[in-house]
């Protein structure tokens, strides 16, 4: 049987004060990568206030996680895209369509009643391996 691999890496933002979850995991030729806002790697405030901003360094971090894990954007099969105002999708589906490339994964989106630090997008993926 498989083991579960802890993927971590200093590109991208730690767990939230410690909470437990993980970056991502690996399993079964997949990496599962948890839901990521716009933080820049060591710091505690918003990589921006636009949702492009957002939505920007969002990718950055998938991209750095998916990286150490032995994987890429191009490699991801469904993502979920939370948005804090469902109003904020056609900015943030630009970015989103730039960034994910020609191959473009199976999504939900869905609109939340908040996200962590007042973030206005959230992005979880999961990807080949």
């Amino acid at each position: 049987m498989e083991e579960k691999t802890v993927v971590r890496t200093d590109a991208a933002p730690a767990p939230f004060q410690g909470a437990p979850y993980s970056q991502a995991i690996k399993a079964g030729g997949f990496v599962f990568v948890s839901g990521q806002v716009a933080l820049k790697p060591g710091h505690t405030e918003l990589a921006g206030d636009s949702i492009e901003q957002q939505t920007e360094q969002v990718f950055a971090n998938l991209q750095a996680i998916l990286e150490e894990a032995g994987s890429s954007l191009d490699q991801i099969v469904k993502t979920t895209v939370f948005l804090a105002d469902f109003g904020d999708f056609p900015a943030m589906n630009e970015v989103y369509a730039r960034r994910i490339g020609d191959r473009p994964p199976a999504r939900a989106t869905v609109e939340v009643s908040k996200l962590p630090s007042g973030a206005r997008v959230e992005i979880e993926a999961v990807a080949l391996v």
